[in-house]
């Protein structure tokens, strides 16, 4: 569990914490078992205050009222679930998140799963509880002093349920996830003098103790692989650049694996082409694609998904010494194609060139897809509300939108096409790695596309929603582990066994 959450699931009994939390739609008429609970008139008192607060039951509003006198608890809270006709449209994640919200840390709360309408699946108690912990994930294991006592605390809920074993299972695959989340959120949250390629891949390594097996490539090995695009990036660097592979075997021996490939910059400052100082501190997250991988492989390996996954991460540091590449630069990739460097701040599309192919060759995965911090210019066209995709498949396209869809990580699907593949040719070499500001994102996914064969692969480029997070039901971190959820889901619902 999250250091800042201590849940447990009971059974209807004794009232032992110090907020009561119930579920109220739009009639903000209480559901029979929350009744009980609340005791003779309460519907009446309920629908007074929430004339007085103007609360109307909509999803993820609350209303906190202070309890009568001998009720047995200090504040009793609602949150609104919304009408019933759009019970089905309703993120129960989200709704977690919400409840969260409202206790603030330090505070204890029985929360009563009930709805006014229907009996709660188990499903969705379990995305309740995943909505819980990841609202209550807090990074702040560098500040020395806390602004309050009472925020070094956890929140501590007790989910009530008629019979909590219906729920096991599916609670026990959400806290998969969830741990999952906040690995990912760690790495892209730590600062970039302690997560350097080194120290992620010592990272990537504790999965072992899952049962993933590991590999760690080290600039020897890399270098006789013929990984030079990926070197090349970090070779201005005094940290080594490395490659992480992580092996999670859930299905029988020879079934074809999945794959999923992160691009782990851990940190960018441009190299020779030198970024601007202003911001140049949030380029520690443009590892979060590998985060997500790393936090993906968890997630599968804690709740024992039933799938073959590789996931295999670029570790590099982008730095502008002696050494560096410079623009004007050629370098040939594993796929033995030619690259001039035009860019030096084009770097991610080098790492991830090397690793698709090399993925693709090794592998022969069922399909391939990465996730990369990868262009400004997905900002430009998407903002943070979507991440774009760029496929070479109708099928994979529709997965991931209708992940995205579940889970509220959502992908906006792009183009690809030949007049943007002409635009990275070059006068000197195979391609070059940037072709200018018109269409950015799209021409980095088509230089990705170049180390790419006949497998089935996507490229997500999450610039706008891997790091610098907006706050959100479920999140208040600036690294919000983006990915983990979408891919998990798109695993489960498709290629387990």
């Amino acid at each position: 569990m999250s250091q800042r959450l201590k849940l447990e699931i009971k059974a209807l009994q004794a009232i032992g914490g110090q907020d009561l939390v119930i579920l109220l739609s739009d009639t903000l008429a209480p559901a029979a078992l929350a009744q009980e609970w609340l005791g003779r008139g309460a519907g009446d008192w309920l629908a007074r205050a929430a004339a007085v607060e103007r609360f109307k039951g909509k999803a993820f509003s609350g209303l906190t009222l202070l309890a009568p006198e001998g009720a047995g608890y200090e504040r009793l809270i609602a949150i609104g679930v919304g009408p019933e006709a759009e019970r089905g449209e309703l993120d129960f994640v989200k709704l977690g998140g919400a409840i969260a919200g409202k206790l603030g840390h330090g505070r204890s709360a029985d929360v009563i799963l009930a709805l006014p309408e229907v009996a709660l699946e188990a499903g969705q108690i379990a995305d309740i509880a995943l909505g819980l912990r990841l609202r209550a994930y807090v990074f702040d294991q560098y500040k020395t002093k806390s602004r309050k006592p009472e925020e070094a605390e956890p929140i501590a809920v007790t989910l009530r349920l008629p019979d909590p074993a219906v729920a096991k299972k599916a609670l026990k695959a959400a806290d998969a996830v969830a741990a999952g989340v906040e690995i990912a959120r760690n790495l892209v949250n730590e600062p970039p003098n302690v997560l350097h390629p080194e120290e992620f891949a010592d990272r990537a390594a504790k999965l072992a103790k899952l049962g993933v097996e590991i590999e760690i490539l080290d600039e020897k090995q890399l270098k006789k692989i013929g990984m030079r695009a990926l070197l090349g990036v970090g070779q201005g660097s005094r940290r080594e650049s490395r490659v992480a592979i992580m092996h999670w075997n859930g299905a029988k021996s020879g079934v074809q694996p999945v794959a999923f490939v992160g691009k782990g910059v851990t940190f960018d400052t441009g190299g020779i082409s030198l970024k601007p100082g202003a911001g140049m501190e949030d380029m520690k997250g443009d590892m979060a694609g590998a985060a997500c991988v790393v936090g993906l492989m968890h997630a599968l390996a804690a709740r024992k998904a039933k799938v073959n996954a590789i996931g295999i991460i670029g570790l590099v540091e982008n730095m502008p010494d002696g050494n560096a590449q410079r623009p004007g630069d050629i370098v040939t990739s594993l796929s033995g194609q030619t690259i001039e460097i035009i860019n030096t701040d084009a770097e991610g599309r080098l790492v991830l060139a090397d690793v698709l192919w090399y993925t693709q060759e090794r592998f022969k995965p069922r399909f391939m897809i990465n996730l990369a911090t990868l262009t400004g210019a997905i900002l430009v066209a998407l903002a943070q509300e979507h991440a774009g995709l760029f496929t070479n498949s109708d099928e994979l396209s529709d997965r991931l939108s209708a992940a995205g869809k579940a889970t509220g990580e959502t992908v906006w699907r792009m183009p690809l096409g030949k007049a943007y593949d002409k635009m990275i040719d070059s006068k000197f070499a195979d391609m070059k790695n940037a072709a200018g500001r018109h269409g950015g994102s799209i021409t980095a996914a088509q230089f990705l596309q170049r180390h790419v064969n006949d497998t089935p692969w996507a490229h997500l480029d999450i610039a706008g929603t891997g790091m610098g997070a907006k706050d959100s039901e479920i999140n208040r971190s600036w690294g919000p582990g983006w990915g983990v959820r979408l891919l998990d889901r798109l695993v489960a619902e498709h290629y387990e066994a």
